[in-house]
């Protein structure tokens, strides 16, 4: 099957579009994800865990 230039324009354009579209939702997903993971790492200061030095210690 061959298509014409207008059909490639198309197709891509369309792909672009799909493509822009499934980009949004991932980036919904990163920023609740690291909302969450800021809550967690707050309530773990707040029980006095402090990640910084564990993380340090895990890399000596």
């Amino acid at each position: 099957m061959v298509m014409s230039n207008e059909e490639k324009v198309g197709f891509h354009k369309g792909c672009l579009t799909t493509l822009a579209k499934e980009r949004e939702e991932l980036l919904k997903i990163v920023n609740i994800t690291e909302q969450l993971m800021s809550l967690h790492v707050k309530s773990l200061k707040e029980l006095g865990v402090d990640l910084e030095k564990e993380n340090q210690q895990i890399k000596k």
